[in-house]
């Protein structure tokens, strides 16, 4: 079973029934007990980086997600999920993210060619293996929907990237934890072969 982690951050229906469509049953939640025994959990998300770190403590899912990472359970971030797993944003300055992975999270420059917010598809450079991408071709085109983007500390923990006028980190993986700045389930058949190889690793 998979646990869609509800913050009321958006994005969860759309992922849920991705999950559905590709054979795996998912459960939306924020009850605690829920997410510490699922098979894997996701952490979806659009909007405010400040609002969604606020509602995480509200309901206390911060703990759930550090006891999560703690026991190795495969965990997704999904775009703004990705971005909150990192240490700050310039979106919201002095809000602390999760700090599970090192690296901050700053907003496209954008310009005359490059608009702001990013929304449209965008081909992925992959590297080190990742194992979201396993059966993906290099270069596969998937859906981003953001205003910014992450730059890792470490360079070995990120599997795509994409240019965006900058270079954008558009997926990590380091031991258990997973995540993609892009919109799987809004990525057609590439977005569903992501979330079945996330949905098989143990």
């Amino acid at each position: 079973m998979v646990a869609i982690i509800d913050y009321n951050a958006g994005n969860i229906k759309s992922v849920m029934k991705a999950f559905d469509y590709i054979g795996k049953k998912a459960i939306c939640t924020r009850d605690y007990h829920d997410i510490l025994k699922a098979d894997s959990v996701v952490l979806p998300g659009v909007g405010s980086f400040e609002y969604a770190m606020g509602e995480l403590r509200r309901y206390e899912l911060d703990k759930a997600i550090y006891e999560v990472c703690e026991r190795k359970v495969p965990f997704l971030g999904v775009c703004l999920g990705l971005q909150l797993l990192f240490e700050e944003s310039e979106e919201n300055v002095g809000c602390k993210g999760l700090s599970i992975l090192k690296g901050g999270i700053h907003r496209i420059p954008g310009g005359d060619e490059y608009k702001v917010p990013h929304i449209g598809w965008n081909s992925l450079k992959l590297s080190n293996n990742g194992r979201l991408f396993d059966g993906i071709d290099d270069n596969s085109f998937v859906y981003f929907v953001h205003s910014y983007y992450l730059r890792a500390e470490d360079e070995s923990i990120v599997t795509a990237s994409c240019d965006y006028g900058v270079n954008v980190h558009a997926s990590v993986e380091k031991d258990n934890i997973f995540a993609c700045q892009f919109h799987p389930e809004k990525s057609s058949k590439v977005g569903l072969k992501i979330l079945k190889n996330f949905a098989e690793i143990e």
